[in-house]
């Protein structure tokens, strides 16, 4: 089944605000980070994906160069293991290629599997690992990159 995606729109806001708070309880974006990171396009590109009229996923890249840098990916708990990660993050990629980027970067929890897997599956490689990066848990961060010259 396909997913289906489009550019973040910002009506779609709240409920992108009220899903990152569901997925990342104090690490999630505030109201005024989601409205800064909108104005910073065309260098942020921002993408949902949906079932119906509803949200389900949502993530977002910053290309600013050769490098490029996932900002952001998160996929509703009742979406996970249908593709939408993988939809996305396939989508995020391609953006970044056409925008002449050369890689993609991202951090990751260390404790986040799912994620991690799904990142190393699409030709990520671990490249650094940030000691306790996340608070208050003291969980690392994992740093990824993705060769956009090799990764298709």
């Amino acid at each position: 089944m396909t997913t289906p995606l489009r550019e973040l729109e910002w009506p779609d806001l709240a409920d992108i605000g009220a899903l990152d708070e569901q997925l990342f309880g104090q690490d999630a974006w505030s109201a005024r980070s989601w409205w800064a990171e909108l104005a910073g396009r065309p260098r942020r590109r921002y993408t949902v994906a949906t079932q119906g009229e509803r949200i389900v996923g949502y993530g977002g890249i910053d290309c600013a160069g050769a490098t490029a840098d996932v900002m952001t990916i998160g996929v509703d708990p009742a979406a996970q293991g249908a593709g939408v990660g993988r939809a996305l993050l396939a989508h995020l990629l391609r953006q970044a290629r056409e925008a002449g980027a050369e890689a993609l970067l991202l951090e990751v929890r260390a404790d986040n599997d799912r994620a991690r897997n799904l990142y190393l599956r699409a030709g990520f490689e671990h490249i650094q690992t940030r000691r306790n990066y996340y608070r208050p848990d003291n969980v690392d961060a994992h740093i990824l990159r993705a060769d956009l010259k090799v990764t298709a």
